[in-house]
Parts: structure tokens; sequence; C-alpha cells
């Protein structure tokens, strides 16, 4: 299934999209699950299939204001400098564990909402990337028995403010203006994309594609991942985990090449989508 979160008549609801348009999961799942990370709490995806099978009411997605994929995770952990090539580009070195930070909710942008440039930032960079979503609750998870945990994947776009991740040995503050990450279109569930497989990743800016890699080339894979973040904290569902980018980073062209109003990025995944996103400044508020 390819699961999405929109509004609805002023509220939140997801949904799984299906050749004849989005079978509206909440209205239903009503009393059951409100959204789907409480879907995959419950552990009904299993009977969420069950309901997308016998649909006979649609909505067109064209019609939908979708949300982040997961509008409300408890956490994103991103992974940072987890291809050779990306390494290798930044100069830095490679490293027995991975690199992690956090970003927050309000950082996440939906599938064709346009991202943020904020008046701060003179250097807001693109970064494709892959996402994985977590199942189940779990800590200190075996690398063998990780499968267990995903419940699906989806495009990520882990847009950073440059000039700000640069200010500290600390990332955060380059990685969580309003806004300025995608997340999306959609959460194609792991029963469709088997745990291991090797998904290419492509990134574009205005049609020119500036990354290509396949998850064959990340340095730590997704069961090390899940392992490892496993170990210092609760993995929960609706957890989201974003695997890393590779290189062809704006920032570390000759010259640089730093996203601007009107510029379109795009984020593609063979087995999941296309994630796309306008760019647009912020415009400050009159105080």
């Amino acid at each position: 299934m390819k699961l999405v979160s929109f509004l609805c008549d002023g509220g939140v609801s997801f949904g799984a999209v299906a050749d004849r348009g989005v079978v509206d999961l909440g209205r239903l799942m009503a009393g059951e699950a409100d959204d789907i990370r409480q879907l995959l709490t419950r552990g009904l995806l299993p009977t969420a299939k069950r309901l997308v099978a016998n649909a006979s009411s649609h909505v067109s997605l064209s019609d939908l204001k979708l949300l982040p994929v997961i509008p409300n995770p408890g956490k994103i952990l991103c992974v940072g400098l987890n291809y050779h090539d990306h390494v290798a580009e930044t100069g830095r070195a490679v490293t027995s564990h991975p690199t992690i930070f956090m970003r927050t909710r309000e950082s996440q942008a939906a599938h064709e909402e346009r991202l943020l440039i904020p008046p701060e930032s003179l250097q807001m960079d693109f970064e494709g990337e892959i996402a994985l979503i977590v199942g189940k609750r779990g800590r200190r998870i075996e690398r063998e028995s990780a499968h267990e945990f995903v419940a699906g994947y989806a495009c990520y776009n882990d847009g950073s403010a440059r000039d700000w991740q640069a200010m500290t040995t600390q990332w955060t503050s380059g990685k969580n203006f309003p806004r300025t990450g995608g997340f999306g279109p959609w959460m194609v569930t792991a029963d469709e994309i088997p745990f291991g497989s090797d998904l290419e990743l492509r990134t574009r800016v205005n049609g020119v594609e500036m990354q290509r890699a396949s998850t064959s080339q990340l340095i730590h894979g997704m069961a090390d991942l899940i392992s490892h973040i496993s170990t210092f904290a609760t993995l929960e569902p609706g957890d989201v985990i974003v695997t890393g980018t590779p290189g062809g980073v704006g920032f570390k062209r000759t010259p640089p090449v730093f996203l601007k109003a009107g510029d379109l990025v795009e984020v593609e995944v063979s087995g999941i989508g296309t994630l796309r996103n306008g760019v647009e400044c912020e415009v400050l508020a009159i105080r």
C-alpha cells in the first residue's frame, strides 16, 4: 500500500492511494485509528489493507492537501555522512559508527508544498535521501531482526541551511528551520519492498540531475542503523529514520549551487516514487 496523510474538512486524515484514487481510511477506521502513527501503533495495517481492497469510495489525489507522510512523528533521526562519495566530497573520514542528528516535525514540508528559504540563510541546500518509518516498538534490536521493525519507506529531502550548519560542530540549527525538509509523497509499506532491496536514489534541481546513488553504497546499512539507534533510543511506531545523502550536494559543487525562490527539487526513489517541492523565500511577519 501507499499511505498518505492529508487535510480533510479542516482536520487530519490518512488514506491509501489506489488505482481509482485515495481511500479515506481515516473515515473508514474512525474510532480505530486517527492517523498513520496510530494505525502502526495499534497493529492495524492488515485491517487497512482489507478495507482498501473492498473500498468503493475514492477521492482524487489531486484534490487533497497532502501533509508530511507522518505529520506527528515522535522522533526524526537523521544519518549524516553515510555514502562514501559524500564523505569524500566533504573531506571527512569514514566513521565506525553512524553520525546521528535530529530534526523536528516543524522542519518538514509535504509533497508539492514549497520549501522555505529563511531570511537568515544564504546557503539553502538540498539532500535527497530515503526515509524508513518504524512499525513497532523496539529497543536494542539485533540487526538480524531489524526488518521486523520497518513499516515502510518514503522519499526525503534533508534540506540544510549550510551557513547555520557550519556555525558550530553541532548541526541542529542548520537542519531545523521551519519547512526546509521534504517528506513524501507517501509511505510504501514494507511488504512491497523486500528489506535489503537495492533502491536507486536520484535528486534533480530544475530538471538537472544532481545526485544519483543506490542503497548498496550505504556505509551503514538499514539493519545497522536500526540496531545502532535502538541501542540508545527506544524506537516507536511512526518514528522516522532518514538514512543519509549521497555525493553531489550543492555546497560542495564548483561553483556552489544553493536553492533560490522558484526552484523545483525532486527526489526520486525506485519502488517508491518522486517527492516534489518548489522553493520560496520565507516572508517575515510584521510584529
